[in-house]
């Protein structure tokens, strides 16, 4: 944090290299490891979270700066995209809270892989959601009170609009530097748990014959113990899409706006065939919702999901350009024809998920 510093592009994508790969090695060559570092990543998203919400709490008293006014946090609303509609720019606002639904689904991935996943899962991802709301809206309420300056924070040059908050709330630029570091160490384990989850992900498909040279990817290193040939190409991938960004900041965008579209409609795709074959060709698990109950859960949720699928392709701003658009129905739309149209090179080799007896130890056996 030096005066004249200047954030340039290919600084963000030697870091990005350099933590994809790094990450991705782990994951390779640490197998027995990877338990002990997730655990460290959890103790510090959890006591991050705590020292930054009470540190963004006090430091402006003990450094005599005034709080936001309640004002300021819970009533001011100013609607600088362009739309009329105040009501449709908060929705379209909800697309940064919306990058919250394709990652409590990550466990799932891992089913294979954990005892009595019918129900250690559900019970997992329940718990995120309950730690995610209630440390999130703290957390939330913290920084919002410790901003006094909100110009400041929008005309920032810092790559990370925090940097400029957690300054405003310690008074110091190293406290904002240990705040960041805070954030940063669990941001790059959970990059290590990125590349466990979808290496699986990639490994299953092409274990069901659902991806391009299947038989390679499908193979389980017998040295390492892990899909090794999934975790490099989820490596090299993960480096092209850094390369992109170094090309054209849009494209890469793109790329990256397009996730909460792609993940909320994978859900999507499982609920609404579920809810239209009558709910009769699905297993009960640990957690089924019984009756009309489930029907009505299933379509609000098809309901809400079209819906904001929509809003999200809208662009930002109402004034865009070739830069400023939201290319994100561009990519799902290409993807989704690339998708069909290797469905029916694929459709006849297609195997598809073989289905497990939902009994715990058969899971729990299958699992190990």
């Amino acid at each position: 944090m030096h005066d004249g510093f200047e954030t340039k592009q290919w600084h963000v994508f030697v870091a990005y290299i350099l933590i994809t790969w790094i990450a991705c090695l782990i994951t390779l060559y640490m197998n027995r490891a990877l338990p002990p570092i997730e655990m460290v990543g959890g103790f510090f998203v959890i006591a991050g979270v705590f020292i930054s919400i009470l540190v963004c709490a006090i430091m402006p008293y003990v450094n005599d700066q005034p709080y936001a006014s309640n004002f300021s946090v819970w009533s001011d609303w100013q609607n600088t995209t362009g739309w009329s509609s105040s009501g449709f720019a908060f929705l379209l606002g909800m697309l940064n809270g919306a990058y919250a639904v394709g990652t409590p689904d990550l466990l799932s991935h891992l089913a294979e892989e954990v005892p009595h996943p019918s129900s250690t899962i559900p019970k997992a991802i329940l718990a995120q959601f309950i730690f995610g709301f209630f440390s999130g809206f703290c957390y939330l309420l913290a920084i919002l009170y410790a901003i006094n300056d909100y110009d400041a924070v929008l005309e920032s040059t810092y790559l990370f609009p925090l940097t400029e908050i957690y300054r405003q709330a310690t008074g110091t630029n190293s406290g904002s530097v240990g705040l960041l570091f805070l954030a940063f160490v669990p941001t790059f384990i959970s990059c290590i748990g990125l590349y466990v989850t979808s290496s699986r992900v990639f490994w299953t498909l092409a274990r069901d014959r659902a991806t391009p040279f299947s038989h390679f990817f499908a193979n389980v290193d017998k040295h390492q113990h892990n899909p090794f040939r999934a975790i490099v190409f989820c490596g090299v991938f993960t480096t092209i899409l850094g390369c992109i960004y170094v090309g054209s900041t849009t494209a890469f965008q793109a790329f990256v706006g397009s996730f909460v579209i792609l993940s909320t409609l994978s859900h999507v795709a499982a609920i609404l065939p579920h809810l239209l074959s009558g709910r009769r060709n699905v297993t009960p698990g640990w957690f089924w919702m019984k009756g009309v109950t489930g029907f009505i859960v299933n379509a609000i949720s098809c309901v809400y999901i079209i819906v904001f699928i929509v809003i999200f392709c809208f662009p930002f701003g109402k004034l865009f350009d070739a830069a400023s658009m939201n290319y994100a129905s561009l990519i799902t739309g290409g993807l989704s024809l690339f998708v069909l149209a290797f469905w029916f090179v694929r459709q006849g080799t297609y195997v598809g998920p073989r289905q497990v007896v939902l009994d715990t130890h058969v899971l729990a056996k299958d699992a190990i």
